[in-house]
C-alpha cells in the first residue's frame, strides 16, 4: 500500500521546524533531496543538502535563533510522486515568550518521492506582511499564538 503523502509531507515540515528550534543544522538538512533548495525569509537561496547544512550551521553559530510554530494549511498531490505543502508560521525570538508578528511567514514545501521516500525539493519562506491589511496580519498572529505552549510566560 502506498504511503500517505499528506502525513509524509507534514512529517517533513515538522522535522524542519523542530531542527530549526533545536539549532540542529544536520537535522534541518536531512529531509532535503541532494539537490533540494531553501529560499529564506530574506530571499536568500541555498541549493543542495550539504550547502543547506553548512549555511544553517553558520546561522546557528552566528546568533541565537527564535523558535518556529507552524500550521499546515494544505497538502496537495502533484502527481504520484510529488506534492505541495502550504503552511503559515510565526517565530518567538530567542529569550522572548511571544511571537514577533513581523516574522510571520507563508511557507511552501514541495517534495518528491525518490526511491520510496519523500524528500524536500523546495522549502520557501515568504514574509506575511499583508501590507495595507493589518487585520489579516493580526488575525494570523492570533491564530499562530494558539500553537504556543501554554507555559511560555
Amino acid at each position: 500500500m502506498p504511503d500517505d503523502p499528506e502525513r509524509s509531507l507534514q512529517s517533513l515540515y515538522r522535522a524542519v521546524l523542530a531542527a530549526w528550534n533545536t539549532d540542529d543544522a544536520a537535522a534541518f538538512a536531512a529531509p532535503f533531496a541532494d539537490d533540494g533548495q531553501v529560499v529564506g525569509f530574506d530571499g536568500s537561496e541555498i541549493t543542495g543538502r550539504a550547502s543547506i547544512a553548512e549555511q544553517m550551521a553558520a546561522i546557528f553559530a552566528d546568533h541565537a535563533t527564535g523558535s518556529y510554530v507552524g500550521i499546515v494549511r494544505s497538502v496537495r498531490p502533484l502527481g504520484a510522486d510529488a506534492a505541495l505543502l502550504r503552511a503559515v508560521s510565526g517565530v518567538v525570538p530567542a529569550g522572548e515568550s511571544d511571537l514577533k508578528p513581523e516574522l510571520n511567514a507563508i511557507q511552501s514545501l514541495v517534495a518528491e518521492r525518490r526511491d520510496g521516500s519523500w524528500k524536500i525539493i523546495l522549502y520557501h519562506n515568504t514574509p506575511a506582511q499583508f501590507h495595507g491589511r493589518p487585520e489579516l496580519a493580526e488575525a494570523l498572529t492570533e491564530e499562530l499564538r494558539g500553537q504556543l505552549p501554554p507555559d511560555r510566560d
